[in-house]
């Protein structure tokens, strides 16, 4: 089993991980193309982004593998031979499950010890890849702005000798209205050694340039204006092309490069602020004081002051809000209501203000939890895929790439959403972290005891007769489907048949009699009546469908296909109309069958 399972792991890893990190690449191509990164710098992003993508793709590569697996096993009868010869699939799994342990123990570790390195590095790279500004490649025809501060225009350019021709350059880097503008019938550009700066070297042309900045405050109408006609021109820009790498420090203190330790660590230290400044603030507003009246009393008592809250006060009419309000005249009325409104603004700004604080502590709590319950999950979802792969893989019985492939990315986009869709609630706090991290692995444990008790008692779970008998059993609607049979062992005996039937019609006429008589009792009792005569009954049909399931016409055969598959209280008219049929056709064979025996056989040779 290890020798099966091993390799397609091993290959089915790597091709999912290959795929994963496809989709990183397309998702951040933006931040790597056109930048002039060494091909050491995309190399070392790379290898840290496959570490970080391992959470992905080692559960969908343990579905996929044991799908595979079990699935060949299964298609070339190899099963079939080891339950043949007593061994369980418990059994044959129990190599692959010791396998599962070992593994789900290592992801621990790797999501523990070596993804918060990973995500740190790769996460530090990708910042420091944002901000290198990208290779100066000039276009033809249209205005550049990637150069701070400058905007450029070539008309055309040779690309063999990199000449630029007909340039139009605007420097805004002082200011629009200290702005440069400058023509030049050709130039060149290029990086200082150190790729710090750009050098511009302009042949003839012209440049016209404000003098704002060079007048007494920039307040005076007359501003002086200079131009200027060269033939050789150097021009140097500030351009830092070089790359350089941020400080891990930053990226390590966030939460996804801590471990568990440092985790719970931060968890407890911020809900301790947390809980600190809460008491702050609720002791704030029960100190507060409302229409100048103190809440509170600084008393000497036991060597020390304290603060003890004085009674409410109590007042003897209530207070003329409409008289304070409406002041001597009209505008110092608007001033006081404007004085109210305004010190309600600055009270609700502040209290904005401390409430996005906390907001921001309780974000900080949520993730460094999401974060220290992925520890676990990782390890959960793979025994959990195993459980879901190796059962239905036994179950389809099919082996290869092409069916295991559809039923693992399908199942695998299954969890993804259901795992996103925790985490989001878990981070927006809809719910507790706990709930939402788990909720992919509760969803999908069940569904993988459900496969692994089908597949250990060889239940058929894609069978769509076993689904469709289901559902017609719960709403009613089955039927019966008799065939003629090729080779009848027992002859129908008409005779007997026709007394069974007549025997069946007067007890059906009997227990719907003793029913009609009872029938308050019934709705009062229920059917406990019934049953006993309802089993009778359901015996006596079972017996004629039996005894006449070996005939040779096919009309009494659809007639018995008609017939319901339990007896009850209202189906005893229609069993009774089915009688009638098949008595009208027994008799009709008997009739047909004695006209054969009178006829003389001409076949008899003469005395």
């Amino acid at each position: 089993m290890l020798q099966s399972f091993v390799p397609l792991l091993v290959m089915t890893f790597f091709i999912c991980l290959f795929i994963v990190l496809m989709q990183f690449l397309w998702r951040y191509i933006d931040d790597l193309v056109g930048k002039g990164l060494g091909f050491d710098v995309i190399l070392e992003l790379f290898f840290y982004a496959a570490l970080t993508m391992v959470p992905m793709a080692l559960p969908l590569a343990i579905l996929l593998a044991s799908l595979m697996t079990f699935g060949n096993l299964g298609e070339r009868f190899e099963l079939t031979a080891m339950k043949a010869g007593g061994v369980s699939l418990l059994k044959t799994m129990r190599p692959l499950i010791i396998l599962m342990g070992f593994i789900a123990v290592g992801a621990f570790f790797f999501q523990n010890n070596v993804l918060p390195v990973a995500q740190t590095k790769m996460w530090t790279l990708l910042y420091s890849m944002r901000q290198k500004s990208p290779e100066v490649e000039i276009p033809e025809g249209v205005f550049y702005d990637q150069i701070p501060g400058v905007n450029l225009f070539v008309d055309h350019k040779d690309r063999e000798t990199g000449t630029l021709y007909d340039m139009t350059i605007y420097d805004v880097s002082r200011g629009f209205d200290n702005a440069r503008i400058i023509l030049a019938d050709s130039g060149h550009l290029s990086t200082t050694r150190d790729k710090t700066h750009l050098l511009l070297q302009l042949h003839s042309g012209e440049q016209f340039e404000n003098l704002r900045e060079q007048t007494a405050g920039g307040r005076s109408r007359n501003q002086p204006y200079r131009r200027e006609t060269f033939t050789e021109k150097d021009i140097l820009i500030g351009f830092d092309n070089n790359f350089n790498r941020m400080d891990e420090g930053n990226m390590r203190n966030q939460y996804i490069g801590k471990n568990i330790r440092e985790l719970r660590a931060t968890i407890d230290s911020v809900n301790h602020r947390v809980d600190s400044i809460g008491a702050i603030y609720a002791n704030t507003l029960l100190s507060s004081n409302y229409f100048n009246i103190q809440r509170t009393k600084r008393v000497y008592r036991d060597t020390a002051w304290v603060d003890e809250v004085q009674q409410p006060v109590i007042l003897d009419e209530p207070i003329p809000l409409d008289t304070i309000f409406r002041g001597r005249t009209n505008s110092m009325s608007r001033s006081y209501i404007n004085q109210a409104i305004n010190k309600i603004k600055r009270i609700k700004q502040d209290y904005e203000f401390r409430s996005y604080s906390m907001d921001d502590d309780r974000r900080a709590i949520r993730m460094h939890g999401i974060e220290m319950h992925k520890k676990f999950t990782l390890s959960f979802a793979c025994i959990i895929f195993f459980f879901i792969g190796a059962p239905l893989g036994a179950i389809i019985r099919k082996g290869g790439l092409g069916t295991p492939l559809v039923i693992s990315v399908f199942l695998f986009i299954i969890y993804y959403i259901i795992d996103n869709s925790g985490y989001k609630m878990a981070r927006d706090a809809k719910v507790e972290v706990w709930q939402g991290i788990w909720l992919s692995s509760a969803v999908l444990f069940p569904l993988g005891l459900f496969f692994t008790y089908k597949a250990v008692n060889d239940s058929a779970v894609f069978n769509s007769d076993a689904y469709k008998n289901f559902f017609a059993r719960i709403t009613g609607r089955r039927k019966r489907e008799l065939e003629l049979k090729e080779i009848v062992m027992e002859t129908v005996i008409i005779d007997r048949a026709i007394d069974s039937i007549e025997t069946f019609n007067r007890e059906i006429r009997d227990a719907d009699r003793r029913l009609s008589k009872k029938r308050i009792v019934r709705f009062m009792r229920g059917l406990t009546s019934w049953r006993p005569a309802a089993r009778e009954l359901q015996q006596h049909l079972n017996r004629i469908i039996e005894h006449l399931s070996n005939t040779t016409s096919h009309s009494v055969i659809a007639t018995i296909n008609r017939y319901p598959f339990d007896v009850t209280p209202a189906s005893l008219g229609k069993i009774l109309d089915i009688n009638n049929q098949l008595l009208y056709l027994l008799r009709k064979e008997q009739d047909e069958n004695n006209i054969i025996q009178q006829q003389p056989n001409n076949d008899e040779p003469e005395d």
